[in-house]
């Protein structure tokens, strides 16, 4: 059979099996490392044995055992003995089937020496750090990462593991010292922590007498402090030291240490492995961040073979430990920190927040947002890599301004914050920082603010809250003048907090039903029969109380519930429409509001088809509302969306027609079919002030462009009969009907065609 496996040039390819005469010749060789494959995937298998097989470590060729599942491997590993490495899949039966076999082997069967790699498929469900300590897991690896020459990497490192554990296993003292080292360097947090319990730890191991101190290279990450400065020829900072160097602590290695210690620690930094001198022992300790650490100690001659390798196993067991403290630190810089910027992000700065509030300080801090004015059309035109620079640009002049003694944090892209003395951290002291230009790519950029504050003298609420009212601050600032600032008030806070209460109690309503429409007939006024109604929506809460149109509209327009919602008054009206004509109303005209979220959704049009299709409503009785800011605000969008509506057979009228200065030339090629006179200029016939004028003019514009018009809010006969004398024959107000339900809406009609 073919197995899959890399080559020695790292790619993947399908190679053949080993002959057999090939593996009958190694089992000749007596003397072997037994090795244990369990896996689920037998290319696993195939694929290990192929890279493996015909290697030797130590100068012994190694032997396999073979388990497809955990519980098979329960079995063998009841009666086999002198198994030197386990290669374990984590993931077989169960997700955590390894690491509950990793348990049994350890604490059932209480094999302390058989070394164990875990590997998985799956990066996600690599063990956990309470895993790796628990279970004494000597490496885990993804498989993807198996190279084949990392693969045999990792298994003479456990091999070696082994023969060294199995060597010393006389020596109690010793194990048990680094098996309770292991242990309790897994538990450390934090690089400098770490390094001050490995030399305590090496210490316990050779003796009291023992001295030295712990140094690491500069670090590579930007979100770790720097350990050096640029100018430090080895990058080397003493981390930890005993009493002897307990000076050197904090300090550059090279302006502390004499040439021969620096010598001997570059060599062992460059050999990447341990190095024995008779005067002093460097120790080296890898890890998967390559943030590599040396030990160095002051043992002298006094080192044996034992202690040589009691040092070689402490060496290997601490690398992993070492490895997770790298990870947990860099999990726990990107849990806290940004990573552009290398600022606080916004859960540090909620925990400072939260610090800040509960101590004396809280008296005299202040919390600003700091909003970067039109950065997304900056971002757009000189490119992402540009924009990042620029931020980072922002973030050191807030730094190199404010110091260490403000917390500075990034909590949106382009939107930092600053906590701090109230006095300092106030708008003329953060928007003079960008009076000057920003020096980006060689290039000056200007750049304005718009910032938000809060006092947090006499808050009570939390950071989170802090964050939240702050954010209200600077949004209100936003609205009002950009480059300029507001602080937060309880006001501003009643207000956004009941938009909120009353957006979620609009969801509610519409999911339970409470919404519903009425409608306000629409009438000839030389008649007075009725052509037509608008269709509007009502609400009324369980309470039994209505809600005005004019305070939940906006709502659901803010928060895009305006699109369901309408959707359903778009469907609710053709169905009574078509009732309407079923009762004999044949020439009813129903007409229907359209916001500009839903005019705008890209679905609009499929959702007007499929509303016709369903109710099989008449298009040429629709009228579908659109207001004049509506067909001022995207023209060319509007007339092509208007000529796909207008090819259905649908009317098109525009609200509230001459209170948002229309555009003449756009309103003919909109291609309209009736305006409708708002009601503010229809009240004007009745004021002392005025005489319709208004409400003529657009009558007069209505009839050169052969467009219908219909007045709304007619509620005198005054208004009527001036409207008729402009030659405005339709109208809809409080004078023939208010608007009503459907249940009032029949006997109504019925009632007027009565009268005529």
């Amino acid at each position: 059979m073919s197995a899959l496996i890399h080559s020695s040039e790292d790619d993947l390819v399908f190679l053949d099996e080993p002959e057999a005469n090939d593996a009958s010749h190694r089992t000749r060789l007596t003397k072997k490392w037994r090795i244990m494959i369990i896996d689920d995937d037998p290319d696993v298998h195939s694929a290990t044995t192929f890279a493996l097989g015909s290697l030797e470590i130590q100068h012994r060729p190694l032997s396999f055992l073979h388990a497809y599942s955990a519980a098979e491997a329960r079995d063998i590993l009841a009666h086999e003995t002198d198994i030197a490495i386990i290669l374990l899949d984590v993931v077989m039966e169960q997700e955590d089937a390894g690491l509950q076999l990793v348990s049994h082997i350890r604490t059932t069967l209480g094999l302390s020496d058989v070394r164990i790699i875990l590997r998985t498929g799956q990066p996600g469900y690599a063990p956990e750090i309470d895993a790796i300590r628990d279970y004494d897991i000597n490496d885990y690896k993804t498989k993807s990462e198996l190279t084949r020459t990392k693969l045999y990497t990792a298994v003479t490192s456990a091999i070696r593991s082994y023969e060294q554990i199995c060597a010393i296993s006389a020596s109690r003292r010793g194990l048990e010292l680094i098996i309770h080292a292991s242990t309790e360097l897994m538990a450390r947090q934090g690089l400098q922590n770490f390094s001050s319990g490995v030399l305590a730890q090496l210490v316990a191991l050779l003796g009291g007498h023992t001295e030295g101190f712990v140094c690491s290279q500069q670090a590579i990450s930007p979100l770790e402090p720097s350990l050096s400065s640029p100018e430090t020829p080895s990058g080397l900072h003493v981390l930890a030291a005993t009493q002897s160097f307990d000076n050197w602590v904090g300090e550059i290695l090279d302006l502390v240490a004499d040439a021969k210690i620096q010598t001997l620690v570059q060599q062992t930094l460059l050999a990447r492995h341990n190095i024995y001198e008779n005067a002093a022992t460097v120790l080296f300790f890898s890890n998967v961040a390559q943030r590599e650490l040396t030990v160095y100690l002051n043992t002298g001659s006094h080192l044996n073979e034992m202690d040589k390798r009691l040092l070689e196993v402490f060496c290997s067991n601490v690398s992993v430990g070492l490895d997770n403290v790298m990870l947990n630190s860099r999990l726990h810089n990107y849990a806290f920190y940004d990573p552009l910027t290398g600022l606080a992000n916004r859960l540090k700065l909620l925990q400072t927040l939260n610090e800040t509030l509960l101590s004396p300080l809280k008296q005299e801090t202040a919390l600003s947002l700091i909003d970067i004015d039109h950065f997304a059309e900056t971002n757009d035109a000189l490119g992402h890599h540009f924009g990042d620079l620029l931020l980072c640009a922002v973030a050191r002049r807030l730094s190199d301004h404010f110091g260490n003694d403000y917390q500075i944090a990034r909590v949106g892209s382009d939107t930092f914050a600053l906590v701090g003395d109230e006095q300092k951290v106030c708008p003329d002291e953060i928007l003079s920082l960008f009076t000057a230009p920003f020096e980006v790519d060689n290039q000056d950029v200007q750049l304005s603010a718009t910032i938000g504050l809060i006092k947090l003298s006499d808050y009570e609420g939390d950071g989170s809250e802090a964050l939240k009212d702050t954010n209200i601050a600077l949004k209100r600032a936003k609205t009002h003048q950009r480059s300029g600032h507001a602080y937060f008030t309880r006001d501003m806070g009643v207000e956004i907090r009941e938009r909120v209460r009353m957006m979620h109690a609009l969801r509610g309503a519409f999911e339970s039903e409470r919404l519903f429409l009425v409608y306000q007939p629409q009438v000839d006024m030389r008649t007075k029969q009725a052509v037509g109604a608008e269709a509007l929506l009502r609400w009324k809460t369980e309470e039994g109380k209505f809600v005005p149109p004019d305070q939940f509209i906006p709502i659901a327009e803010y928060s895009g519930l305006i699109v369901d919602i309408g959707e359903w008054v778009l469907r609710s009206a053709c169905y009574e429409l078509v009732n309407l004509r079923s009762m004999g109303h044949t020439d009813f005209q129903m007409a229907i509001n359209v916001s500009q979220a839903q005019f705008s959704h890209p679905l609009f049009m499929q959702t007007l088809h499929r509303a016709l299709q369903d109710t099989q409503a008449p298009p040429g009785c629709i009228e579908l509302e659109i207001t004049e800011s509506m067909a001022m605000k995207d023209p060319e969008l509007l007339i092509k969306t208007l000529h796909q509506i207008k090819q259905l057979g649908i009317r098109i009228s525009i609200d509230d027609f001459g209170t948002g200065f229309s555009s003449l030339s756009h309103l003919q090629k909109l291609n309209v079919d009736k305006l409708k006179i708002d009601r503010a200029f229809v009240n004007e016939i009745d004021s002392a002030s005025g005489n319709g004028s208004i409400a003529k003019m657009v009558v007069q514009l209505g009839q050169s462009l052969e467009m219908a018009i219909i007045a709304e809010g007619v509620e005198t006969q005054t208004q009527t009969d001036t409207l008729l004398s402009f030659g405005c024959y339709l109208a809809q107000g409080y004078l023939y009907a208010k608007p009503m339900t459907r249940e009032d809406l029949y006997p109504w009609l019925d009632n007027q065609k009565n009268l005529a």
